[in-house]
């Protein structure tokens, strides 16, 4: 995917500086670098909103599973957040810790670990149901352009998926 500008007009590159349009490995220019840039900016807007409530961004990727559509099993949870298990694992084991979630064995297929909500758990979803308002204010983009952004994220996954 080629980012750059055409060869004969300059991009503007973050901090007011410009970069020749013919430089295909310009730093700003990497789709990588965006990519990364972009994650680490926004999980630090999430950071701090999710500390009162206890919870790590993956953990609050967890819970957001769970609360959609509780219970899951561990294969469920991994598919559906895109981790591995052995990543997953100690996850669901600090949230059991804290009282949000437990897992049991499946009644119907032993090899099944099945993760559900407690009540604890149950009850932190009102309160996160202020983070996503509080997201969008902090990046102070217009909602319509953060929706513009997520659609073209899935694309770019779709597409990565697929090479």
């Amino acid at each position: 995917m080629d980012l750059m500008p055409a060869p004969d007009s300059p991009s503007a590159a973050p901090h007011g500086t410009t970069l020749p349009a013919e430089d295909p490995l310009a730093l700003e220019a990497q789709v990588c670098f965006a990519l990364v840039v972009a994650a680490r900016s926004v999980l630090g807007i999430y950071r701090p909103i999710l500390e009162p409530m206890g919870l790590t961004h993956p953990q609050y990727l967890v819970m957001l599973a769970l609360w959609q559509q509780a219970p899951l099993s561990v294969k469920d949870l991994s598919s559906l957040l895109q981790l591995d298990p052995g990543t997953l694992s100690p996850l669901l084991k600090r949230l059991e810790s804290a009282g949000l979630v437990t897992r049991e064995r499946s009644t119907s297929d032993e090899r099944l670990l099945s993760v559900n909500l407690t009540a604890k758990g149950v009850e932190l979803r009102n309160e996160a149901a202020k983070i996503p308002a509080e997201v969008v204010a902090k990046l102070g983009m217009p909602l319509t352009e953060i929706k513009q952004v997520h659609t073209a994220l899935l694309q770019v996954i779709a597409a990565a998926g697929q090479a």
